[in-house]
């Protein structure tokens, strides 16, 4: 196709190139003008500067001297900023920075080169006070100032801009020191050497006075919005003392790498894209894991969106732990009401590639496990602050022909046959419990009286035997409830969790070891390693219930004298009322060996529980409290109900082998939850009637007392 030819007057040629020739001239004229007055106008500015800086953040800033030395480059020497009533914060001997001239037309400073050379900046903490926290000053005024709706988006871009903007296309930094002085307790020094060269980043830290040598070495390309960074040290690993030192943690890598690859407006979003890799990071926190914890290889290519009120993870990402790999999505909103999103998307893929994935150190009793087949998991949880009770939890980890083909540290199928257990109490271990026939207290299944059975089942796991290890609506409920009460009030644990976290793991609450309960639970109950009925067996025979008391064997004889197979109705619900706190047991009895009022409506209540679910039949005069008594001998060290004892005595924490005094004031959950309801007056064997007499406001309260704790309970059936 042939472009048709356009012919233009030469008169308007002429005019055209007149009117460009006078702007030409105009902007020449204008240059020198400015050149000329550069120097004053350079002056002028950094005295405004200065002032501003004193009137606003209370900074001394001194500048010796200041000039240009190239048409867009300013070189400034001695330069000091000194907080008021601070340390130091920054001395520079020799600072040149230039600028590119182009944007600077449109109001955008962007640096084109910077020159440094001998300086430091230091950041000195003193009990509550720092040299840095003029910049909270800073924001204290601003927020006086009437605030207007912000675009979280917006600030996402004038945010990066402004960081990728200070970054020169040419740098060459010698010899600056950065330094960090936390209440003398913790100190870092970090002397820096650095070049841009054409893109190109080279840098060489010095820790600590030769304590290590790190590197930050990439390319950068800030106009294009492109950089790939890697942090490494030379023949060790990164470690960061600082974390070791102040926190009692430790943290180090072989390698760390960052990569920006682009960053966007979607729409009303701003799109950050990039990603995150490490090489064996090692991590060591008592609340993480009692032992290091290594994370071989692991790498996040991820795509952030901030929206005008939110920050998302978007589920377009990729997380990969060596060759196994999950899609993340995260998301918080802001406004009146926060709203947490979080969900999990592993699709089908190999099993035993899933579990040589899991960092070392993490699951040590699976090290060593082969599986075969494959698996998959999803996870979807969603919480709205204004309506704590919609939260929606759901977690699914399918297998697809999965086995497993040998065994790793532990034998999950131990408890198959009689084993030792070692209770552990504080650290401590208390004794070995042999689980099966060889010791005389261990009571099979079939020997243990349906009552406590069916009590303890109904307090503790109403599903238990048609759940598979975890009961979604009981987690979900413990969610709302922590939350609401901004504190871990009630737990989602089965008795498969329980059983776990007692006979295969260490009693040390730490993250990890939650994770691994929850696997090993998904592992016995999906591939039935353990039937149920074996399950609930041990349970009973390794539970907890009183002070050195373990197991229903145990139990039934030390409080009332009796075979497990003849506990009542009423001893069932006793002991199944005291599984939460069982140190406290003792106190729930009064010196003739009776139960103390505040528990009849726990019996009332868990009884006709166990009544609509025809496990008991329904019971008016309360489901066999009246007839519950600790044995004899146990008596005598009860004290009298009219005692007056120092409750500071008895802490659960240290209290000794031997049965000691108990009273009212140190109650255990169920003993606060019951502590003020009003006291039946129906006799009981022996025991004159107590008269009370109430107000109508105190027994109103009590009503709405009553209800409160059918509520409770009801949450946790």
């Amino acid at each position: 196709m042939q472009i048709p030819k356009i012919n233009i007057p030469k008169k308007y040629l002429k005019i055209g190139a007149l009117v460009l020739g006078v702007f030409l001239i105009v902007c020449i004229a204008l240059g020198a003008v400015a050149y000329t007055k550069r120097e004053a106008l350079l002056k002028k500015m950094i005295a405004k500067a200065i002032a501003k800086a004193d009137k606003d953040f209370g900074l001394d800033v001194k500048i010796g001297s200041a000039g240009f030395t190239g048409l867009s480059t300013v070189k400034m020497n001695a330069i000091s900023i000194v907080p008021k009533n601070r340390d130091t914060l920054s001395n520079i001997s020799e600072l040149s920075v230039g600028v590119k001239l182009w944007p600077l037309i449109f109001g955008n400073v962007k640096l084109a080169e910077l020159k440094l050379n001998e300086g430091f900046v230091s950041i000195v903490l003193k009990d509550s006070i720092t040299n840095v926290d003029f910049i909270l000053k800073r924001k204290k005024k601003d927020s006086t100032a009437t605030k207007s709706k912000v675009n979280l988006a917006d600030i996402a871009s004038n945010i990066l801009n402004e960081v990728l903007y200070k970054i020169p296309d040419e740098m060459d930094v010698k010899n600056m020191v950065f330094k960090l002085n936390d209440n003398d307790t913790a100190k870092l020094n970090f002397a820096t050497v650095a070049t841009i060269d054409g893109g190109d980043l080279k840098s060489t830290i010095n820790v600590n006075n030769g304590e290590s040598t790190w590197h930050l070495d990439g390319e950068v390309n800030p106009g294009s919005k492109e950089l790939s960074v890697m942090a490494y040290a030379d023949g060790k690993k990164l470690e960061l003392p600082y974390l070791n030192n102040k926190l009692h943690a430790k943290l180090s890598f072989d390698t760390l790498q960052t990569e920006l690859k682009n960053a966007k407006y979607s729409g009303d979003d701003y799109k950050i894209s990039g990603s995150w890799s490490v090489k064996n990071m090692l991590i060591n926190q008592p609340r993480i894991a009692s032992n290091d914890i290594v994370i071989q290889s692991a790498k996040l290519d991820a795509d952030v969106l901030v929206g005008p009120n939110y920050i998302a993870l978007d589920s377009s990402s990729t997380a990969y732990l060596k060759n196994a790999s999950i899609h993340p999505y995260v998301k918080y909103t802001l406004g009146k009401n926060k709203i947490y999103e979080l969900k999990l998307n592993a699709e089908e893929q190999d099993a035993q590639s899933i579990f040589q994935a899991f960092p070392q150190g993490l699951f040590e009793s699976l090290d060593g496990l082969k599986v075969q087949g494959k698996i998959k998991y999803s996870l979807n949880f969603y919480l709205d602050t204004a309506v704590p009770d919609s939260v929606r939890f759901s977690s699914t980890l399918t297998p697809v022909d999965f086995k497993i083909t040998q065994w790793g540290k532990t034998n999950l199928q131990k408890i198959n046959n009689p084993f030792v257990y070692t209770p552990y109490e504080y650290g401590k271990p208390m004794r070995d419990i042999t689980i099966g026939p060889a010791n005389s207290n261990f009571t099979p299944l079939s020997a243990i009286s349906k009552n406590f059975i069916n009590a303890v089942l109904t307090a503790e796991d109403p599903s238990f035997f048609t759940h598979n290890g975890f009961v979604e609506e009981s987690i979900r409920k413990s969610i709302a409830v922590n939350f609401k009460e901004k504190k871990f009030k009630r737990g989602g644990s089965t008795i498969s969790m329980q059983l776990v976290k007692n006979v295969y793991l260490s009693r040390q609450k730490t993250l990890a070891r939650k994770a691994e309960e929850i696997l090993i639970v998904w592992l016995i109950e999906h591939n039935h390693l353990v039937s149920k009925q074996r399950m609930l067996e041990v349970y009973f025979n390794i539970m907890e219930l009183g002070q050195n008391i373990y197991g229903i064997g145990e139990a039934s004889r030390y409080y009332f004298g009796k075979q497990p197979a003849d506990l009542t109705i009423g001893d069932g619900l006793f002991l199944a009322s005291i599984v939460p706190k069982p140190k406290a047991s003792m106190y729930k009895f009064m010196a003739d060996g009776s139960l103390k009022p505040y528990m009849f409506n726990y019996f009332r209540f868990m009884g006709n529980i166990m009544a609509r679910r025809g496990l008991t039949p329904s019971d008016t005069s309360g489901y066999g409290f009246y007839n519950v008594r600790l044995r004899e001998g146990l008596r005598q060290y009860l004290a009298p109900d009219t005692a007056v004892v120092d409750t500071s005595a008895f802490d659960d924490d240290d209290m000794g082998g031997s049965p000691v005094e108990m009273q009212d004031k140190n109650k255990n959950l169920f003993d606060r939850i019951f502590g003020g309801v009003k006291k039946d007056t129906s006799n009981r064997s022996g025991v004159k009637p107590t008269d009370t007499i109430k107000t109508k406001k105190q027994l109103r309260q009590e009503r709405r007392e009553q209800r409160r704790i059918e509520k409770e309970l009801e949450i946790r059936q």
